[in-house]
C-alpha cells in the first residue's frame, strides 16, 4: 500500500459532509484568495487552480462567482488562516486547517472536538513536522521515466514519483505545483488528474481499529461539519 492510496485517503476524509457544507469551505477560500490575490484568474494562479478544483468537486458556478463578488466589493470578512496539531484516536496525527474571523470561536469549537473524541489537542509544532507540505498530482499514465524527463525539462524539483498500476503519483514540494502541474498539462495530451492538491502528506502510518475507529470516525464528522474548519489531515489506516 503506496504513499498515493495513502493521499487518496486523506483527500476523501477531507471531502467528506454535507455538500452545502463543501460548497461553504469553497466559497470562503475562493474569498480570501480573490481578495489577497486580485480576481482574475489569468494573473491570480492560486484563484485559478482553486477554481478548477471547486469545479471539479461540482461547486456550481454561481457558489464562485458569488464568492469573487464579494472579494472585490471591499470591506467584507478578515479571515485568518490556523493550523491545529494534535493526536488523535489510537494515538494517529492530526493537522486541522481553519480560515477564521473569530479565532477565540475556532479554538473553542476544535478543542471540544479533541476533548469530547477521546483525542489530544497538541502545541504549535507537535505533529507538523512528521507531514510534508507537498503538490500532489496523479493522473493514468504508463511512463514513469517519461513523466520524470517531462518534469526535469521545465526544472521541477521532483520528491518522489510512484507508478501503482498505471496510476502515476506526482510529489513536489508545494512551491512547485504551478510549474509541475503546467508541465505535464503541456507534455500530455488531455491529462486528467485525478488528484490535483497542495496537501500535507503524512512520513508515517497509524493503523487503528475496533472502537478506536468508530471514535475517529466520529471525530472527522465532527470537524468536517465545523464551518471553520478547511480541511482535516491525519496519517490514521482505518480497516476497509
Amino acid at each position: 500500500m503506496g504513499r498515493a492510496y495513502e493521499v487518496r485517503k486523506v483527500a476523501m476524509a477531507k471531502t467528506a459532509g454535507a455538500r452545502t457544507k463543501v460548497y461553504s469551505k469553497y466559497g470562503k477560500e475562493i474569498y480570501v484568495i480573490a481578495k489577497r490575490g486580485g480576481p482574475d484568474p489569468d494573473t491570480n494562479l492560486s484563484l485559478r487552480r482553486l477554481m478548477d478544483k471547486a469545479k471539479k468537486d461540482q461547486v456550481p458556478s454561481h457558489v464562485i462567482d458569488r464568492a469573487i463578488e464579494r472579494a472585490t466589493g471591499g470591506g467584507g470578512e478578515d479571515y485568518e488562516p490556523t493550523l491545529y496539531e494534535g493526536f488523535g484516536p489510537g494515538g494517529c496525527m492530526v493537522l486541522v486547517d481553519c480560515l477564521t474571523d473569530n479565532n477565540s470561536r475556532t479554538f473553542a469549537s476544535v478543542r471540544q472536538a479533541f476533548v469530547k473524541n477521546d483525542a489530544k489537542l497538541g502545541s504549535p509544532g507537535a505533529v507538523a513536522h512528521m507531514f510534508e507540505h507537498q503538490a500532489v498530482l496523479s493522473f493514468k499514465y504508463d511512463d514513469e521515466d517519461a513523466v520524470l524527463e517531462i518534469l526535469m525539462e521545465a526544472d521541477v524539483d521532483v520528491a518522489d514519483i510512484e507508478n501503482e498500476e498505471g496510476l502515476i503519483t506526482v510529489f513536489a514540494p508545494y512551491t512547485e505545483y504551478d510549474k509541475a502541474r503546467t508541465a505535464l498539462s503541456d507534455a500530455i495530451a488531455d491529462v486528467d488528474f485525478e488528484i490535483d492538491e497542495i496537501t500535507y502528506v503524512p512520513q508515517t502510518e497509524t493503523p487503528i481499529s475496533g472502537d478506536d475507529a468508530e471514535t475517529f470516525q466520529r471525530f472527522l464528522d465532527v470537524l468536517n461539519d465545523n464551518d471553520d474548519v478547511q480541511n482535516v489531515y491525519h496519517n490514521a489506516i482505518l480497516p476497509e
